[in-house]
């Protein structure tokens, strides 16, 4: 069976979805998407969520959308499709709208394309062995910070990732590791957490966030400052973050190991404090409203 999605504005089948070829998402990449993980039907951070799409709707000049509204959405995407137990993700992309095909926006405004899908999430790796992979100059516009489904850079990059046998891309400009193409990127330097700091180079990563504000709840020190590509070897710890992946230790950078090529104690630190984050999530105290 085709599995319910939102289109705008009613629940349907997947399988009945249709895209103008004038969508200007379609067309230019003009729109902006998020991704949001659910715990046993329980949705992570959807505040912080919500307000990173107004953000970037903001930035894009999108108007329309009532932000605070989707949540219905996505519990009721979670409940029809199945996806109230396990880990599920939300992926939502608003696009600026169907019109005839010029550079300007359509004037006057046109309704946005809203489409909300929720799918089964599998693991993709074990935080207890680590992953691997590989740098590459980052050729991503200038706008990173705002979260653009206008994403071939990231595509291409992380294809060359998979291609080497690595799982991610860390992204490098004028020597600085900023992120990866769809995680935060951290190194552990003299038990110092340390990662990119907020610029229009990043994305202002939710998961980032809560690594951050694990940092401080537990006394782990940590810095926002520039994480030099030429200090990755000396790192004693390298970590990714994000939706799907969580906290995963990094155990191999462009064939070469990271500390022994093992998680580290700081690492494995905060994949605990995450995890005791997302049970306290699911605990039978909360209910999703609270969350959200």
């Amino acid at each position: 069976m085709s599995p319910t999605v939102y289109f705008n504005g009613a629940f349907v089948a997947k399988d009945e979805v249709r895209i103008s070829p004038d969508d200007r998402g379609f067309l230019f990449s003009d729109g902006v998407y998020e991704v949001i993980r659910s715990y046993e039907g329980r949705l992570f951070e959807l505040t912080l969520h919500l307000a990173r799409l107004e953000q970037g709707l903001c930035a894009m000049g999108i108007a329309g959308i009532r932000v605070d509204s989707l949540a219905d959405v996505f519990r009721r995407l979670l409940t029809d499709n199945g996806l109230t137990t396990g880990t599920a993700t939300i992926y939502l992309q608003i696009t600026r709208g169907v019109a005839p095909r010029t550079h300007a926006f359509p004037d006057p405004p046109v309704p946005p394309t809203v489409y909300v899908e929720a799918k089964r999430l599998l693991p993709r790796a074990d935080p207890a062995v680590g992953v691997s992979v590989i740098t590459v100059p980052d050729t991503r516009w200038t706008r990173c910070d705002i979260k653009t489904v206008g994403l071939l850079a990231n595509c291409m990059a992380n294809q060359r990732a998979r291609e080497a046998g690595a799982i991610e891309a860390v992204l490098v400009r004028d020597g600085v590791a900023l992120e990866a193409t769809a995680s935060s990127v951290f190194a552990v330097v003299r038990d110092e957490v340390r990662t990119a700091p907020k610029s229009n180079y990043i994305l202002p990563s939710i998961t980032r966030e809560v690594v951050l504000r694990l940092c401080r709840t537990a006394g782990i020190a940590h810095r926002e400052t520039p994480v030099f590509l030429d200090e990755l070897p000396q790192a004693s710890e390298l970590f990714l973050a994000s939706t799907t992946l969580e906290v995963m230790p990094i155990v191999q950078v462009d064939g070469w190991q990271v500390a022994g090529g093992r998680p580290g104690p700081v690492t494995r630190r905060l994949v605990e404090l995450f995890q005791a984050e997302t049970a306290r999530l699911t605990g039978p105290e909360n209910v999703l409203s609270k969350r959200s």
